[in-house]
């Protein structure tokens, strides 16, 4: 039995994060056979999803999903790609995982308008009493670990600079193929869509949205894993989430 946790569609995504994105692409990409179900953060090591259960032993991270069943089934991912292609997916992931995802962060969860309408909807279990002092401590945290990293301590303009560079680059690496690399969807798509996805959505308020989708190709590019991927996907147990918190 092989269990993906993480979420389903929420903010008009297929998952409120990439990471989940990315590794729920990655799995069907590998032809594993799974179920999906709703993580419970405060269960494993590393407080954060995806996270994987297969045959009773945890995998935590998007990077160390794929690599265990890369191995348990002899099928890596890089299959048929040149060095040159390998250097150049892992450089287009890292791109779009370290600098745009965390873009994409700082406006879902510092703009205040954004953060009501998107992420104020995971406390809503907290008790009510606690729920502000809640919420408020996990907008530090994340105000904290962005100004840390360096992503916060640039200006809004500075992020979208930055984002509108990045997102430049996948889209003139991707021309008019179909995929990153060719005819056939490979790791690099898993990742590079998935945090593509998250950006475009017109859910929130942000440049994001118009920056991807000022390109036509990252909008066909985008629609076209959502249907290979997400078109039948479903989430047991997973709540039909507002488009306002209420």
């Amino acid at each position: 039995m092989i269990t993906l946790y993480g979420w389903g569609p929420m903010f008009d995504c297929p998952s409120p994060s990439p990471f989940v994105m990315k590794a729920d692409i990655q799995l069907q990409m590998l032809g594993v056979d799974f179920t999906r179900a709703i993580a419970d953060l405060e269960s494993v090591p590393k407080h954060k999803a995806p996270y994987v259960i297969d045959d009773g032993q945890l995998i935590e991270d998007s990077n160390f999903i794929r690599q265990h069943f890369e191995k348990k089934l002899g099928k890596p991912l890089y299959a048929g790609l040149s060095g040159k292609d390998i250097a150049a997916s892992w450089a287009l992931e890292r791109m779009a995982e370290q600098q745009l995802s965390k873009i994409m962060s700082c406006e879902r969860w510092l703009i205040d308008a954004n953060f009501e309408k998107g992420p104020s909807q995971f406390f809503s279990d907290a008790p009510p009493a606690a729920r502000a002092t809640v919420i408020r401590e996990a907008r530090k945290g994340v105000a904290t670990t962005m100004l840390g990293e360096g992503t916060g301590r640039f200006s809004d303009e500075e992020r979208m600079q930055l984002a509108t560079w990045d997102i430049g680059a996948i889209a003139m690496h991707l021309g008019d193929q179909p995929f990153l690399f060719g005819d056939a969807p490979t790791c690099a798509d898993a990742s590079v869509a998935a945090v593509l996805i998250a950006c475009a959505t017109e859910f929130f308020d942000t440049p994001l949205t118009g920056i991807v989708r000022e390109h036509v190709n990252l909008v066909s590019y985008m629609d076209r894993m959502k249907a290979r991927y997400f078109a039948s996907v479903v989430w047991p147990n997973w709540p039909v989430m507002e488009q306002e918190p209420a």
